[in-house]
């Protein structure tokens, strides 16, 4: 167990089980009468160790792979009034994500969507011989020159599936991940934490989310908390 903890063994593991049940702190803390720092505090050290572990993953996607590029952060910022802009050009955290269909899912904080940001990120995560699918944003252009002789795209301004051809799956991660976020309010801080913290809950039981912080705990007794 945790180096220095004040809780028992039994006390940290039902704070592991509301973490991983995504109860926010508050209510773990009012739920098993602990101050909600504490609470707090241990949330924080289970996100270090899932960041951690979540870049530890070096396996190749492979497969029918999908990426696709989001946008974090509130639709208006206070004092630039204006219309609402989405995507491209908005002044939101630009995000890439890479998932394999069925299977993991990986994402990166990145400066902006263009191709000369994204396609590094590609080479160095996809598998060449996957079946790699975007849409037709510009900053995917030129993977085939780069060996990605399989990608496909869809243009989601005339329809957002062909036959197989979609990117529903990392679409779908994208909604439940600002879902979750929202509990936060948009989480300001710590935003890297709780995005690798989506990556690995997305698409995995309560049951094997515990079973995974549990190994994780085991396998780094010395975290400080």
């Amino acid at each position: 167990m945790f180096r220095n903890s004040k809780l028992s063994r039994y006390r940290v593991e039902k704070v592991a089980e509301c973490f991983c049940i995504d109860i926010e702190a508050s209510k773990a803390a009012l739920l098993l009468k602990l101050n909600r720092k504490t609470v707090n505090r241990y949330f924080l050290a289970f996100r270090r160790l899932i960041h951690a572990r979540q870049l530890q993953e070096k396996a190749l996607f492979v497969g029918v792979v999908e990426a696709d590029e989001s946008y974090f952060g509130p639709n208006r910022m206070r004092g630039r009034p204006g219309p609402r802009k989405k995507g491209h050009g908005t002044s939101k955290q630009p995000v890439f994500g890479i998932y394999e269909r069925q299977g993991r899912v990986y994402t990166e904080i990145v400066p902006n969507a263009s191709a000369k940001v994204l396609r590094p990120i590609i080479k160095g995560k996809v598998s060449i011989e996957s079946v790699l699918h975007t849409d037709a944003w510009r900053g995917y252009s030129g993977l085939v020159d780069v060996g990605f002789d399989k990608h496909v795209r869809i243009n989601k301004s005339k329809s957002f599936a062909r036959g197989n051809v979609h990117i529903n799956g990392i679409e779908a991660f994208w909604s439940f991940t600002k879902r979750r976020l929202a509990k936060f309010n948009g989480v300001k801080k710590n935003f890297e934490l709780h995005l690798k913290e989506c990556e690995w809950r997305y698409n995995k039981t309560h049951s094997q989310l515990l079973a995974d912080l549990r190994a994780m705990i085991r396998s780094n007794p010395d975290l400080m908390v």
